[in-house]
């Protein structure tokens, strides 16, 4: 079995694998449209014309939103640092709980690692919020469930 600090690096890296495909993705997205825009030929005339012209900037402004928002996540993850042992849920820990196991970075949802699922959440989720600043043995009620704090990395 591996130790809180080999749990971590490994979550770590699958978050950032996470974020990375995402921000590849919506730029590749950006590129389609950019290239379709460009494409479109000035000799096209009309109404139809202009439609297509204005679907196209409005998927841009959608994939550039999505893409500043991934950029952000991707910052968060980098303020992460995976070799800090930390004793109360914060930023950048791992979180056993005796009903799920938590790794507070960024919402990637499910990770397994060696048959073992761990929640990629972030700090501002529902659950996040409720265990920040929590330390080992405490208690939280999530949406009626009593969650305990059994380990903390």
């Amino acid at each position: 079995m591996k130790d809180g600090v080999e749990l971590k690096r490994e979550l770590y890296h699958k978050c950032t694998q996470y974020i990375d495909q995402r921000i590849e993705s919506i730029q590749k997205k950006l590129d389609d449209v950019s290239e379709s825009r460009s494409n479109e030929t000035k000799s096209s005339a009309g109404d139809k014309h202009e439609t297509g012209r204005t679907m196209m900037q409005l998927e841009e402004q959608k994939a550039t939103v999505q893409l500043y928002a991934a950029l952000e996540v991707k910052q968060t993850m980098e303020q992460i640092d995976i070799n800090k042992e930390n004793n109360v849920a914060a930023l950048g820990s791992l979180v056993i709980c005796d009903k799920g196991n938590y790794y507070i970075a960024i919402s990637s949802g499910k990770m397994k690692i060696d048959e073992t699922l761990y929640y990629g959440i972030s700090l501002q989720s529902p659950i996040g919020i409720m265990l920040a600043g929590k330390l080992i043995g405490d208690q939280v009620d999530f949406n009626g469930r009593l969650i305990v704090v059994k380990e903390i990395y």
